[in-house]
């Protein structure tokens, strides 16, 4: 029998981070991420680079559309039929561009989506922000409803568990069978305090419940990209975390970015040739995880959350 049509007048709207759409645009893309502030060309130069030697482009959009496309499959399959698009905070398609498109197609209510499982003001809370705006522009009378976190569906916790099996069974190949489960996550600037950070205390409950799955296993949390901005920045910093592990004697790490549920320039270039080349040097025999892009998993949690939001909205005054 088949689905329903997607509904005319309720959407979804998934969000994230964007990136350059090449390597022209490196850097209008990271003055737009500053702020609007003047990017020094020998850093528009070391980013180009970067992203030269993941093949001269973020597969990000690519990689959040599929994302995009399974949700709005599961979405129907629970008989909840959505349309969902694809906006970014940075780089085409902007979010007030996508929203945009979604109310000319008839949505009155949209309920957006950051693609991190994890909240915190600095970043869900920017796009949430950013949604808000654009839908006052556009128009004032469009429901929005947020998510705000999903990091403790089971559904997202099966996916990666699915992928630190796969990972540890590719270090097995090599000869290393207990090696330390590394989880990392994006660092943060300006967090004055981590025991009340949601950020922090997400990816905690995350994490215990993925060590949960593998308890013969020694495990590591570290921060990950830090960027230019002045200040600190939430660690332990993973290249420090690596240098202990390696002068520990550890024999292998498999590294589980969890923090991240796509492939990004801070996966594909920070994690697997920066910090694959820094283990290679200590001697670590290193795996990395593989992101859960448009895994069914990551579909069906992400599906799950868009349904409670709207049921709790529904439900409510």
């Amino acid at each position: 029998m088949p689905s329903a049509p997607p509904s005319p007048d309720r959407a979804v709207l998934l969000m994230a981070l964007g990136a350059p759409t090449g390597l022209d645009d490196v850097g209008d893309f990271l003055k737009e991420v500053r702020g609007g502030r003047t990017t020094p060309p020998d850093l528009v130069a070391e980013f180009a680079e970067r992203y030269r030697r993941i093949g001269g482009r973020s597969p990000l959009l690519d990689v959040s559309r599929a994302q995009a496309r399974a949700v709005e499959s599961r979405l129907a399959a629970l008989g909840s039929p959505r349309r969902c698009a694809v906006g970014m905070r940075h780089g085409l398609p902007r979010i007030e561009e996508a929203l945009r498109e979604l109310v000319a197609g008839g949505a009155r209510e949209v309920t957006g989506v950051c693609l991190s499982p994890y909240y915190s003001d600095w970043s869900v809370g920017g796009y949430l922000a950013a949604l808000d705006r654009a839908a006052d522009r556009i128009e004032p009378r469009i429901r929005v409803r947020p998510v705000q976190s999903w990091n403790r569906d089971p559904a997202l916790i099966a996916a990666f568990r699915e992928k630190i099996v796969q990972g540890l069974r590719t270090l097995a190949g090599q000869g290393v069978t207990d090696p330390v489960l590394l989880f990392t996550a994006h660092s943060l600037p300006g967090v004055t305090d981590p025991e009340r950070e949601p950020y922090v205390l997400q990816l905690a409950e995350t994490r215990r419940a993925l060590q949960a799955q593998f308890p013969s296993h020694r495990s590591r949390m570290a921060f990950q990209s830090v960027g230019r901005r002045a200040g600190d920045w939430l660690g332990p910093d993973v290249g420090t975390v690596l240098a202990e592990l390696g002068g520990s004697g550890e024999r292998g790490v498999l590294v589980i970015p969890y923090g991240f549920i796509s492939d990004n320039l801070e996966i594909l270039y920070d994690v697997d040739i920066e910090l694959r080349t820094e283990a290679q040097r200590r001697g670590v025999a290193f795996a990395r995880t593989e992101s859960l892009n448009d895994a069914p998993g990551l579909a069906e949690a992400v599906a799950n959350a868009i349904v409670d939001a709207e049921s709790a909205g529904d439900s409510g005054p």
